[in-house]
């Protein structure tokens, strides 16, 4: 009888023992909050914080000299009659319309050279997402001076081959302006953008390929059934940052075109930039800042509905 109890005892301490790590749960609930804090103080108070200050500035007449004066909705009124925001807007979605496409495919491109095992890959790929780590200022710069028609390595290579017979104004014109600066965003972005879609190359199992390939499946149609499908939250999240990025373009054209000629090349950040400090118009800037926000927001729920996997 006493073995009995005192095995009834044992057995009664093995599942206190064994239900003890369940109280550990709401400890590790508080770790994974302190871990996430910090992310949430930095969101709250370089994105949530300016989101609330923008809001509240855009219902002011807010002068950069001066005490601002309560204006409601009038900023957003004159906004839709402000022919240069429009003009500004539908630039910027025509650059994002050339540029985005053309950054994906070269980026695919890139990102299907590299994802094969090889002696140099390691190589390529440093070379491919070299020009991404070079500041966009400094990037600019740098074009300017080989596109100048009277120093730049463009014209006088064009002239070496026999291509033209003068050197080219590539800023005098705003398609020849467009162009230019495109082929620098290439240049510039599009090794970020094959990271994001090597990743997710390398994320479909190797398995797929090999038994479609036994089925007789040449790589088009790999690409076509395999690829394409198992890829698509990666486009989404390619494509959503691709056209965000040329929405906010501001550096490249500040730089290089100055939004001549003829202010024919204006983007919109570029045209909160003006109203904002050099009109002094921090309430209208703050109105077309918000506008802008909006713009986006629509833009990526619709691209992220569009590449949606079936079951989401």
């Amino acid at each position: 009888m006493g073995v009995l109890i005192e095995s009834q005892n044992d057995t009664a301490g093995a599942q206190g023992r064994a239900r003890k790590p369940r109280k550990r749960a709401p400890d590790r609930e508080r770790a994974g909050y302190w871990f996430v804090l910090p992310c949430v103080i930095f969101t709250a108070v370089f994105f949530i914080v300016p989101l609330i200050m923008t809001l509240g500035m855009s219902l002011y007449n807010w002068p950069l000299m001066g005490v601002a004066s309560f204006a409601g909705l009038r900023n957003y009124i004159d906004l839709l009659h402000d022919d240069s925001f429009w003009a500004a807007l539908w630039f910027t979605t025509e650059y994002t319309l050339v540029v985005t496409p053309a950054i994906f495919v070269l980026a695919f491109v890139l990102a299907m050279l590299v994802n094969r095992a090889g002696r140099f890959v390691g190589l390529f790929r440093t070379a491919f997402f070299l020009p991404v780590v070079i500041g966009l200022t400094t990037a600019s710069l740098l074009w300017v001076w080989m596109y100048n028609d009277q120093v730049g390595i463009f014209s006088a290579i064009l002239m070496q081959l026999g291509i033209i017979d003068e050197p080219v104004q590539w800023f005098g014109d705003t398609n020849t302006a467009l162009i230019s600066l495109v082929v620098m965003i290439l240049w510039k972005a599009s090794g970020f953008t094959m990271v994001i879609l090597l990743v997710g190359m390398q994320a479909i199992p190797q398995d797929l390929y090999d038994a479609a390939r036994i089925d007789g499946a040449r790589w088009w149609a790999q690409q076509r059934y395999i690829t394409v499908p198992m890829m698509r939250r990666t486009f989404a999240l390619a494509l959503v940052m691709a056209v965000i990025g040329s929405y906010l373009a501001f550096e490249q054209f500040y730089v290089m075109t100055k939004g001549g000629p003829m202010n024919t090349t204006i983007t919109v950040v570029h045209w909160i930039y003006r109203a904002s400090f050099t009109y002094f118009k921090l309430g209208y800037g703050a109105a077309m800042s918000v506008v802008l926000l909006l713009v986006l927001l629509a833009l990526s729920v619709v691209q992220m509905f569009l590449l949606r996997d079936d079951n989401e």
